[in-house]
């Protein structure tokens, strides 16, 4: 198999890959897309390489081609001005000049028929060559248009991938404080200010049961005073008491 067919048939394979069944069956998207991208620019040069050497072979068989038309056509001048000399001559009565150049239109017919088989022989070749070119040319536009595809797929995929990232770490944000969710951290955080604040609130009890409690104890004071002040009236002589009679 030839280079040129080489070129052609991995172009061709290239050009057919199914991307999203590569995508599907690959572990690491990305890094399959990643390979891929690299793979279809080195072929995509290599191809643009032999495709640029292929078309300049045609163009020099075109050349070549262009050169022996345009000879054959200069020897069938050269022929039929020989061949015209030669008929002067010979209307003349000089027959070794007209044999002369009769041969010389001989010799020139000779290499006319020459430069027109060479241009016959190269137009075959020059077709398929052609022909050749323009797959090429179509398979090579088509790489590049997977190539633009696996780009985008790529550019798509890690986009995808960070949004899904982002989106995965709030939500395990927004579990974490779960207000709803006694096990959350809010929830820990909130049970803790409860217990501070029930104590605070027992810390408050206790203290109003000893502030009442020392109030009573200056009522029991207060009764104490009263007593000794009668007993110090009794001892006077005079009494703080006032009688209870029955009435009038």
């Amino acid at each position: 198999m030839s280079s040129k067919q080489s070129i052609f048939g991995r172009i061709a394979q290239l050009a057919k890959a199914n991307i999203n069944a590569l995508i599907d069956q690959a572990e690491d998207p990305q890094l399959m897309l990643d390979q891929l991208v690299r793979d279809y620019t080195e072929n995509i040069a290599d191809a643009e390489s032999a495709i640029a050497q292929t078309i300049g072979n045609l163009r020099l068989l075109e050349d070549d081609h262009r050169e022996d038309v345009a000879a054959a056509e200069d020897w069938g001048r050269k022929a039929l001005a020989a061949s015209t000399k030669a008929d002067e001559y010979r209307a003349a009565g000089n027959t070794v000049d007209a044999d002369k150049f009769d041969a010389l239109a001989k010799v020139a017919l000779t290499r006319q028929l020459q430069s027109e088989n060479e241009a016959k022989d190269a137009e075959p070749s020059i077709a398929s060559q052609t022909e050749s070119v323009d797959k090429l040319k179509s398979g090579l536009a088509s790489m590049k248009e997977k190539l633009n595809q696996l780009k985008s797929r790529r550019d798509n995929l890690v986009a995808r991938a960070k949004t899904a990232q982002a989106q995965g770490q709030v939500q395990d944000a927004l579990k974490n404080i779960d207000v709803l969710d006694p096990t959350s951290d809010l929830g820990r955080f909130e049970d803790k200010i409860r217990r501070e604040e029930a104590r605070v609130r027992g810390q408050e009890e206790l203290n109003a049961s000893s502030l009442d409690a020392q109030f009573e104890s200056l009522d029991d004071i207060g009764e104490l005073t009263e007593v000794e002040a009668r007993l110090a009236a009794l001892k006077s002589g005079s009494s703080p008491v006032k009688s209870v009679t029955s009435g009038d």
